[in-house]
């Protein structure tokens, strides 16, 4: 039970229970659910082309027993290699009905980092894009015999195309070439259609019970290489279920699923939680702003998971205001603070508000959410169904007043059970406190006198600066407010004096260049912000490098930087 003494519960939302009543069922058995109810329902729209639940449900029943047929067996893991298209969501659904285990990887990972999720996981089959094919079959070739795939699966995107795809949603050139193309694939791939074809049946009823493992989603960490995160049917059906009553949620939403499928926020409600309500989604395989705002005005999108960067590039078009946003009821993200000045431009222009929310692989998506009807911006939220969470001192682990900075540990129903294969480090990423158990999320944040929590930065993450102490997501939000400021990245740099000092990397609104300095924002946030936060550097960029999942990747940008 939740310790009644946190005080978040005196604003928790009237409409919703503490604790959910969790289905002891499958992720594969809420497919069979919606596609009893909703047979004819589109469950995706793919640039105009539909698929239903009950065709969904066939195929994924035809693609396990081919699966089967190739060796698959029950807590076997299979790797999706794709971006979002309605194969994705056949391909995980077939894996969950052949009793096995989805390993979601990055399209963006190379022939050298891809053997990892073949070998670490113990992959049997590989379902890919068929312009990614070849990476799969490089890196597989490379292994020891005893380690290679069963077999490759490959899908062209437009396998899923219409013969005629409207003219509102044709894509850019760049991407139609893409969705289109049809490449060579490697010796003894099978292709999707022919799979489909071959019309091999599941053996057997599903096997697979609550406690079984279904989802290997990997995360960096801070050494080593990329570690699975053990996630059984269990740990992912609360958030499954909880997301939609959190957002006003039903089967009649219609949702744009565009943050990535194979990362967990992408797998949560671009995959599970759509299929458990009966909805409809709008697949979007790449962001891209013009046709993001056509969809949404097209298909009367009511729910938009996303991240600021979408927003802020959204805004960003020279049509947007043409957009017609009018039907979105429920904007929701994380990864990121939704900058002030962005919000408020969301507020003015079109009477939205985001409700953001705070999670990690570890915890399958949200652990914390701000209630839509009492959101506090730039602010994780509260911990949700299930959910406790305590702010400690790193060291000592002691849990610290309202307003102290610490590391903050979550304990809950859809923490993950472990990572795969290294029981020292899931060892080290827990500890227990009063008889619960709680995941140490290598997160800096604090809690306010209302129990919402806001984060400052990883705990890795910390400019200090003569002893002052300076959080740069803290500074990035602020330099958002500055009318010329498109993104903004800030980390640390070497000074001799001060030890450490802040130095911003900015990527300027197109207006703004070649007419606004380095000094100009410098003096700018000198204005605003204490001295010791404010960027004693500036760097102009054309573009922040950027994550599979569209997170700005800070890391990368302060490993560049002279130490």
């Amino acid at each position: 039970m939740i310790p009644s003494h946190r005080p978040h519960l005196a604003h928790w939302p009237r409409r919703l229970p503490l604790e959910l009543a969790v289905p002891q069922t499958s992720l594969w058995f809420n497919l069979e659910v919606s596609a009893a109810r909703h047979p004819d329902k589109p469950v995706a729209w793919f640039f105009g082309a539909s698929l239903t639940y009950a065709q969904l449900k066939a195929q994924a029943e035809s693609l396990a027993g081919w699966l089967q047929a190739h060796g698959v067996r029950r807590g076997d893991r299979v790797a999706l290699f794709l971006q979002n298209c309605p194969q994705y969501l056949v391909a995980f659904y077939a894996v969950m009905r052949a009793d096995a285990v989805v390993v979601p990887v990055n399209p963006m990972n190379r022939v050298d980092e891809f053997g990892h999720y073949i070998t670490d996981p113990g992959t049997r089959v590989v379902i890919c894009a068929a312009d990614l094919a070849p990476i799969v079959a490089e890196a597989d070739a490379r292994l020891a015999p005893g380690q290679r795939l069963r077999a490759i699966l490959a899908t062209r995107y437009a396998d899923m195309l219409p013969e005629v795809v409207p003219d509102d949603l044709e894509p850019p050139a760049a991407m139609g070439q893409w969705l289109r193309a049809d490449p060579p694939l490697p010796a003894g791939a099978t292709r999707w259609a022919d799979a489909l074809a071959a019309g091999l049946a599941p053996a057997g009823p599903p096997q697979a019970q609550p406690d079984d493992l279904a989802l290997l989603p990997y995360t960096s960490g801070t050494t080593g290489l990329p570690k699975g995160c053990m996630h059984t049917h269990r740990t992912l059906m609360p958030n499954t279920v909880g997301g939609g009553l959190w957002g006003f949620a039903s089967a009649e939403s219609v949702s744009l699923a565009v943050v990535p499928m194979f990362h967990i926020t992408g797998t949560l409600y671009g995959v599970l939680a759509p299929v458990y309500a009966g909805s409809t989604m709008v697949i979007l395989p790449r962001w891209d702003r013009e046709l993001a705002g056509r969809m949404i005005s097209r298909y009367r999108v009511t729910h938009w998971t996303c991240i600021p960067t979408m927003i802020i590039d959204l805004f960003a078009s020279a049509h947007y205001r043409s957009f017609d946003l009018s039907s979105l009821v429920y904007l929701s993200g994380g990864g990121a603070a939704m900058p002030a000045a962005v919000a408020q431009r969301l507020k003015d222009e079109f009477g939205l508000s985001v409700a953001e929310g705070y999670g990690l692989t570890e915890t399958a998506a949200p652990s914390h959410a701000n209630p839509p009807e009492r959101a506090k911006l730039q602010c994780l939220g509260m911990p949700i169904f299930g959910v406790d969470s305590l702010v400690v001192d790193p060291e000592t682990l002691q849990e610290l007043p309202p307003g102290e900075v610490g590391e903050i540990i979550t304990s809950g129903p859809m923490v993950f059970q472990g990572y795969w294969q290294h029981p020292e480090a899931t060892a080290a990423a827990f500890v227990e406190k009063d008889g619960r158990r709680y995941f140490r999320t290598g997160d800096l944040g604090r809690i306010d006198e209302d129990g919402y929590f806001f984060i400052t930065d990883r705990l890795k993450r910390m400019i200090n600066a003569s002893g002052f102490k300076v959080w740069p997501s803290e500074v990035e939000l602020l330099l958002y407010g500055h009318p010329a400021v498109a993104e903004a990245c800030v980390i640390a740099a070497k000074d001799a004096y001060r030890g450490e000092t802040v130095k911003a990397i900015v990527v300027l609104r197109p207006e703004a260049r070649g007419t606004v300095t380095e000094q100009q924002i410098i003096d700018w946030a000198h204005g605003r912000m204490a001295a010791y936060k404010a960027p004693r550097i500036v760097q102009f960029a054309d573009a922040l490098p950027k994550s599979g999942s569209g997170k700005v990747m800070w890391r990368l940008l302060q490993e560049q930087e002279p130490r």
